[in-house]
């Protein structure tokens, strides 16, 4: 959706073939960071997002004791020219949809078009379909270029990679919610507590006054250390409280009663924390990968996301400056490639959230008297600022560098 958003503003007409048949806000939480809200501004939707989402203050730390270690201001309130914006999975696909049907055409959407395969000769890409409900053939469709934005799951990277093999497991298993709860902290926190050795968790809102008497609407990530998973990744998988609750029972903190919150959870999903090696190559001839169909990563940082939404930016711009589809594709994948592989890479060493990772390797797991004693302001400083630079959302470099990089 972003991406043909992107291209109608450019007069550059596209079609969107959705293996869904019926689109629905399905989901949990997601986050658009600056780099990725500066691409959603200028398409003209921060007021739709706005609405819908949570404009994030602060990113803290926090050990498993509850104990503060570190905050940062986000989005504007860091000074950036754009806001974070927290904001449910179907909230944000449901603005992307309605915004592409007014402005690109109902009719360039067409849902329950799942794609099985392509072939292709030097003028056209012939695609091929079927509807997933019943397999039934669906017309094949020619195209002077095409892009695969089909996730983790992509048919078309299948094919061009037919022994890539399955996806490689982290170690670490992941179960998610949504709870309905009382704001805590400043009511647009976003907190990480605790290290995977134990269990590391994520909270942060994603709807405001779902009920008119302040109540939000929550999401949350548990990550725990788990030797093996034999499940494949399927984000629709559902979870149980029972096999992480044990470990997170005693997280009471008095601003923020964490066993409680997940116990009141409306449904929990568990996703096994997984990534694919970075690809030597993304573009066949007319056909090229985007977002994870290109480069799975784990999902930290909200990168999974954002960098998808600067592919987009890339090759839009690719194609206005090269004009010719192959010579664009390949621009593309030029700027994009190594960008993008060597945020996979950090985030299998240092997440986003290694400050977290740091303290509890100096402090042995216990609690402390005085976070300076542990660890300098300075150095936290640094290890937050050395992965916005590696994501591309640090401030200064992000003021400075063209979209999309």
């Amino acid at each position: 959706m972003t991406l043909a958003l992107m291209l109608k503003e450019q007069g550059i007409a596209s079609r969107v073939y959705e293996a869904a048949p019926e689109l629905k806000a399905l989901g949990v939480g997601i986050n658009l960071l600056p780099h990725a809200a500066r691409e959603m501004c200028k398409l003209g939707l921060e007021e739709a997002l706005a609405k819908v989402a949570i404009t994030t203050r602060e990113s803290g730390f926090y050990n498993r004791y509850g104990q503060h270690i570190f905050s940062e201001p986000t989005g504007r309130y860091a000074g950036y020219d754009w806001p974070q914006f927290s904001i449910h999975r179907g909230d944000l696909h449901m603005v992307l949809v309605e915004t592409f049907k007014a402005r690109c055409g109902a009719d360039r959407l067409m849902t329950g078009w799942q794609c099985t395969g392509f072939e292709q000769d030097d003028d056209l890409v012939t695609l091929h379909f079927v509807d997933p409900r019943d397999g039934s053939a669906r017309p094949s469709v020619k195209a002077e270029m095409v892009v695969s934005a089909e996730g983790i799951h992509s048919k078309i990277r299948k094919q061009l990679y037919p022994n890539e093999g399955p996806p490689r497991y982290s170690g670490i298993n992941m179960w998610r919610g949504v709870t309905k709860w009382k704001p805590f902290l400043t009511g647009a926190s976003m907190v990480r507590i605790g290290w995977l050795n134990t269990a590391k968790v994520l909270i942060y809102p994603i709807r405001d006054n779902i009920d008119g008497e302040g109540t939000q609407l929550i999401n949350w990530v548990v990550d725990i250390a788990t030797e093996s998973y034999k499940s494949q990744r399927d984000w629709n998988k559902p979870g149980r409280l029972e096999d992480f609750f044990d470990v997170v029972k005693d997280w009471k903190f008095d601003w923020l009663d964490c066993p409680a919150l997940f116990k009141a959870a409306d449904a929990i999903l568990e996703y096994p924390m997984v990534d694919q090696d970075p690809l030597n190559q993304w573009t066949f001839g007319r056909v090229t990968l985007l977002g994870d169909a290109a480069h799975p990563m784990y999902p930290r940082g909200a990168n999974g996301s954002a960098q998808a939404i600067l592919d987009c930016r890339a090759l839009t711009d690719a194609i206005v400056k090269e004009g010719d589809p192959v010579k664009a594709m390949h621009a593309y994948e030029a700027i994009r490639r190594p960008a993008t592989a060597q945020v996979v890479l950090t985030n299998r060493k240092n997440p986003p959230d290694a400050i977290l990772r740091e303290v509890y390797e100096r402090t042995g797991d216990k609690p402390f008297d005085d976070i300076n004693k542990v660890i300098s302001h300075e150095d936290l400083e640094k290890l937050s600022t050395s992965y916005q630079k590696i994501a591309g959302y640090h401030k200064e470099n992000l003021a400075m560098s063209p979209a999309g990089v």
